[in-house]
């Protein structure tokens, strides 16, 4: 099997991936209905957000490569609570899609919270679980002037 056809099946067929790519399009989808009801662009759908969703897919392409190329496992930098559910073994590309799913999911979660939608507490938890591994959440600012 040949480098390319081996890298497009690893792409194609890589759940981690797949996720990145759900959450940006949901992210998108709530970020656009965002900007209809204020009006203006957002970071979900303003060249800033483009740019950072192209970013994340970009990479992990270039991950997938890497990983294909040379096998490193970096499930120790994963938290005892998430290794339940990935299993023994993640590459670069795992490893940054988890993080991308993390941010996609906060912005998703904000997106939804501007849009009105009652998610409150679904946020905090997200939120205080992140806490624990990350001090890079994004900011909630926009939820707080939305409460003033």
């Amino acid at each position: 099997m040949t480098f390319t056809r081996a890298f497009l099946e690893q792409c194609a067929n890589n759940k981690m991936i797949l996720l990145v790519i759900i959450g940006v399009i949901i992210d998108t989808i709530f970020g656009v209905l965002r900007a209809i009801k204020w009006k203006k662009f957002n970071s979900s759908v303003g060249i800033d957000g483009a740019i950072r969703k192209a970013g994340m897919l970009v990479s992990l392409i270039f991950f997938q490569a890497i990983d294909i190329l040379v096998h490193i496992n970096l499930i120790g930098f994963i938290p005892e609570e998430v290794r339940s559910y990935i299993g023994g073994s993640i590459g670069l590309t795992e490893f940054f899609a988890i993080l991308y799913i993390a941010y996609e999911v906060t912005s998703i979660l904000k997106n939804m919270a501007l849009c009105g939608l009652p998610v409150k507490h679904v946020w905090e938890a997200v939120s205080k679980f992140l806490s624990k591994y990350t001090d890079e959440l994004p900011d909630a600012d926009e939820l707080d002037e939305k409460k003033s």
